[in-house]
């Protein structure tokens, strides 16, 4: 049987990647089956992720027994075939769907996005910043960072590495201060400005979500808020942002179209540009990102490389962490920054800059520890992979706020009341903002969509609860107290994928559906059948609540290991709690997560390092400390 066939047969391809493999064969039916695999196998590389298929592990996408060509037998093939393009330094044929570099064989487009967003990485990274003075700035950062001198405080080192250079990289977990942070870099950064002459600089403040850039831009006023009891000056606080975006905000939304109206012909109108949860943007979006931040701008990117990579193709963050190496190369570099800022007089010459000039900074103390929640050592295990110490860790019961109940597979048998009574007193408030600001309290997290312990089968079974079962033929009703998930885009309603809202019922009986405003205080109503695409929001999946906190979080693992788990999603599960986290299922299901990681097969790393794709693995995870 062919390659094709078995794949076929095996019911592992989607009708896509087939329909690819079979157009290949009309246009071309000397085609060999291989290649007409291979085809298959990039398109469905994409949809699962991957920037292309690695050749070299092809089991990485289908967990089937299949008889594979050897790596060296399918390049020559593939080499040979008039669908695949091996460029060197020039752009593939567009005649060609298939691109093969590096060991890895792309769909072209997506070799293109990997190409540009390298090269737009790079332009912005070398581009030279004008001379600072850091005579000038030493007494305002000593007022920002005062234990910047005792040497560890990250904090300082990031903020000082960013004054340096135009791209860098912030990454931490929960609560290790990265807006704090980029708050003090702002200010820094408007205090360079004013005492050079110049006008205050532009900064754009995104995150991949609206509920992320929200979170953003109130984690940066309340920054400021603190800067003003520390007597910072009050022009500098004045001059922070105070709103965030979302990506597709920023870069400007074409209506039916793939585009942005900002790109590089007409780019962003800004020198700053921070973005938040940087992990969760995929390869196409982060493309157009980076071409459309102007030549001379800044980019700053936040955020958790342990967390889930995004839904889409692609995992940037941890690519551009790989090509940023492990830290030895420039940490006399990075040192040296927070020097010339401390003691200005003791300046040395900078290092020279690496193969890849963008840098990065890790925050590794965590600020959201309280005595309610004591998340940072079952996280830290989680994130290692170490099973045992987490299961040691969550038997113990002996973390505060944490709660394991092992072998529970159903929160709505054992844990129903509880639950009810939260969602039922959602609607027993005196406003919609109330009622909004309630609605985050509590999340069922899932790591599946569908089945009975799927987000769908969840929320299904929670209506029925909350409003009784609706009759056959009929969708579930808006009911008073339903709380509203957003899954795509509407610019025109301003509601974006990920946005939660609350439908409450007026006294005449007319329901409304109530979302976030511009402020907390001003909720936004709409008629709840004029919005986008949505669903209940009672349960949800990791990977939708990435981007949001809640205070009492309930995670539901699957009764059987799925290989949608993996320790990022138990990770991103955990760390959405602020003051409580249940996590219920089998020490079976939670060590099988636990051993797998949730990685990209991807070339990006290579193409930024400008080092051969075959020293770098495809999708290596990203580990260990800058500092």
């Amino acid at each position: 049987m062919s390659l094709l066939n078995a794949l076929k047969n095996g019911k592992v391809l989607r009708t896509l990647d087939h329909a690819l493999a079979q157009s290949l064969r009309r246009l071309r039916p000397d085609t060999p089956d291989v290649v007409l695999a291979a085809a298959a196998l990039a398109s469905l590389a994409v949809s699962e992720g991957h920037a292309g298929l690695d050749l070299r592990q092809p089991q990485r996408l289908i967990e089937a027994e299949t008889d594979w060509p050897t790596p060296e037998e399918w390049e020559r093939t593939l080499r040979a075939s008039p669908w695949v393009d091996e460029p060197a330094a020039t752009d593939p044929a567009a005649d060609r769907p298939l691109v093969l570099e590096g060991g890895l064989l792309y769909l072209r487009r997506y070799r293109e996005y990997e190409r540009r967003l390298a090269d737009g990485l790079q332009r912005i990274a070398t581009h030279p910043l004008a001379q600072d003075d850091p005579a000038a700035l030493a007494a305002l950062f000593a007022q920002l960072f005062p234990q910047a001198r005792e040497g560890s405080d990250h904090q300082a080192r990031a903020a000082a590495v960013a004054l340096r250079h135009p791209l860098v990289l912030v990454t931490g977990g929960p609560g290790t201060g990265k807006t704090t942070t980029i708050t003090r870099l702002l200010v820094l950064l408007a205090a360079q400005a004013v005492q050079a002459g110049q006008s205050l600089p532009r900064v754009a403040l995104a995150a991949p979500t609206g509920r992320a850039a929200e979170r953003m831009a109130e984690s940066l006023r309340s920054a400021v808020q603190r800067l003003r009891l520390l007597g910072i000056a009050p022009d500098l606080c004045d001059a922070m942002p105070g709103t965030g975006t979302t990506l597709h905000r920023l870069l400007g939304v074409i209506p039916d179209s793939p585009r942005f109206r900002h790109h590089a012909d007409n780019p962003l109108p800004f020198d700053v540009v921070v973005v938040d949860e940087a992990s969760m943007i995929d390869l196409p979006l982060m493309t157009k990102l980076v071409e459309a931040v102007a030549t001379g701008a800044r980019l700053v990117l936040l955020g958790d490389p342990d967390q889930l990579p995004s839904v889409e193709a692609g995992d940037v963050l941890s690519a551009i962490l790989r090509a940023s190496g492990d830290g030895r190369g420039t940490q006399a570099d990075d040192a040296q920054a927070l020097q010339r800022l401390l003691a200005p007089a003791t300046l040395q010459p900078l290092a020279p800059a690496t193969r890849f000039g963008g840098r990065r900074v890790q925050l590794q103390r965590g600020y959201r520890q309280t005595t309610a929640l004591d998340l940072a050592p079952l996280a830290h295990a989680v994130r290692d992979g170490d099973s045992a110490a987490a299961l040691a860790l969550l038997r113990a019961d002996s973390l505060a706020g944490v709660h394991f109940h092992e072998n529970q597979i159903d929160p709505l048998q054992q844990h129903r009341e509880h639950l009810l009574s939260h969602w039922r007193g959602l609607g027993e408030v005196a406003n919609p903002a109330e009622a909004l600001a309630n609605a985050g309290r509590i999340r069922l997290l899932t790591a599946v969509r569908e089945g009975p312990q799927g987000a769908r089968g969840l929320n299904a079974r929670i209506e029925a609860l909350l409003a009784g079962v609706p009759r056959p033929g009929m969708a579930p009703g808006y009911f008073h107290g339903r709380l509203l998930l957003i899954t795509e885009n509407s610019y025109r309603h301003r509601l974006f994928n990920g946005d939660i809202g609350i439908c409450l019922a007026e006294p005449h009986g007319a329901v409304t559906a109530w979302f976030p405003g511009e402020t907390p205080d001003q909720p936004r109503g709409f008629h709840p059948g004029a919005l986008p695409a949505h669903e209940s929001a009672f349960a949800m999946t990791v990977h939708k609540a990435q981007g949001s906190e809640f205070d009492e979080v309930w995670l539901q693992l699957p009764r059987r290991d799925n290989r949608v788990l993996s320790r990022e999603l138990v990770y991103t599960g955990m760390t959405r709690a602020r003051q409580a986290l249940h996590v219920l299922g089998s020490a079976e299901v939670l060590q099988a997560a636990l051993a797998r990681h949730a990685s990209r097969i991807s070339g990006l790393a290579a193409r930024l390092s400008g080092s051969p794709a075959a020293d770098h693995p495809a999708a290596e995870p990203t580990q260990g400390q800058l500092w």
